[in-house]
């Protein structure tokens, strides 16, 4: 049941805040490090006449846990309180996006813009680790897609971690063994200087199977993104979350974080078909939320494959806990993080 905020925009709220620890079934190892958990907030919103909730999350990036608490407290009255609907619009546009997404999530529940049925995702890009062990990773996903000749498998392979003679050696073998229909998309996260980044560009400007390069170069070398998006497909990622107005104007593909981007309203509507104007390119992709963001992405997703031929999506299939803080009831998720 949802909650009509026509009658009831200055009615108060209850806003529920609850920290959470997510640990990654295995360790992601990229160019800034190793991911091993993510941490946060869940937030759990209540109609006034009790009858209809909503679930947020605000999943703070690394180093940015104590920023995000402070965040919090400052906006809102403790992890238990009340709030007007007219106090929480206003608080939007001046919060840090993870906390935006939240709030804005749980709104757009409780009102009953999504949900109660959630849509499944569509087939997601196969995440592999960084290093030779894509290579086993790989052949795993393409044993388990064998049985399915449809199956075009798009994989996503962490680079800028090793040594690059090594990466460069690894990225033979799998161009040997990666089917002729699939897609390969390279992330560095920024880890590759200019020179590593036009090398890997020039062997690769021919390939067929790249679908792209995910952020070859640091956030804030737009000239050097613009020259190698001049050699072959280039998507943004790091860049658009230091520099949002980029995603008004990046040509190329955008790799886009709902979890982190604020408010996730608008983008929910423009997915719908209700944005009133053209996308641009859009990969959805998970900032390793709990289930509560994770059924945002999912729903997000399938909007986006249904408009046509949209890239699959990242949503890292198997290196996220399916159960306790992965699980996409939102009930169990808040139970979960309260042990």
């Amino acid at each position: 049941m949802s909650y009509s905020p026509g009658s009831g925009a200055a009615v108060a709220l209850r806003l529920q805040w609850r920290p959470f620890r997510l640990s990654l079934p295995q360790p992601l190892r990229t160019s800034q490090g190793w991911l091993r958990q993510k941490q946060g907030w869940l937030l759990r919103l209540e109609s006034p006449d009790h009858t209809a909730l909503g679930w947020g999350e605000a999943a703070a990036l690394q180093g940015e846990t104590a920023a995000l608490a402070v965040a919090i407290a400052r906006c809102t009255p403790g992890p238990d309180a009340t709030m007007t609907r007219v106090a929480l619009e206003a608080l939007l546009p001046g919060l840090p996006e993870v906390l935006a997404f939240a709030i804005g999530a749980a709104l757009a529940e409780l009102d009953g813009l999504i949900g109660p049925i959630w849509l499944p995702p569509p087939p997601a890009a196969r995440l592999l680790p960084a290093g030779e062990e894509a290579l086993a990773a790989l052949e795993l996903h393409l044993n388990a897609d064998g049985a399915n000749r449809a199956v075009r498998p798009s994989c996503k392979w962490k680079v800028a971690a090793n040594p690059d003679p090594l990466e460069r050696q690894v990225l033979e073998q799998l161009l040997e063994r990666l089917p002729a229909g699939a897609r390969l998309r390279l992330d560095a996260n920024g880890g590759w200087s200019r020179a590593t980044a036009t090398a890997w560009a020039e062997r690769l400007a021919e390939e067929p199977r790249l679908e792209w390069l995910e952020q070859p170069l640091e956030p804030f070398d737009l000239e050097g993104h613009e020259a190698l998006a001049r050699l072959l497909p280039v998507a943004l990622d790091e860049s658009l979350q230091h520099r949002p107005e980029l995603r008004q104007r990046w040509p190329g593909w955008q790799v886009r974080r709902p979890s982190q981007e604020g408010d996730p309203r608008p983008l929910l509507a423009a997915l719908a078909g209700r944005g009133g104007g053209p996308l641009p390119r859009l990969v959805l992709s998970t900032a390793f939320e709990t289930g509560i963001g994770q059924r945002w992405l999912n729903h997000l997703a399938a909007l986006q494959a249904h408009q046509g031929d949209a890239p699959a999506p990242g949503l890292a299939p198997g290196w996220l806990p399916g159960t306790g803080l992965g699980s996409l009831d939102p009930v169990e998720v808040w139970e979960a993080a309260a042990r």
